[in-house]
């Protein structure tokens, strides 16, 4: 299984971490843990490094 970071463009810090799953809604990201906890963030993916798993958003 492969988990992700959410990590900021801005400043580089983790937003979430062990990141299964990620739903896109307008300018909602609703970013899912293993453990099934959810965090609601206004922004846009702006990278996706499956290699590394990193995910990179910009948040408004």
């Amino acid at each position: 299984m492969c988990l992700a970071t959410v990590i900021k463009k801005a400043d580089g810090t983790a937003i979430f971490r062990n990141v299964s799953r990620i739903d896109v809604n307008g300018d909602t990201l609703v970013i899912r843990d293993i453990l099934g906890e959810e965090k609601e963030v206004t922004g846009k993916i702006l990278m996706v490094d499956l290699a590394n798993s990193v995910v990179e958003v910009e948040c408004s």
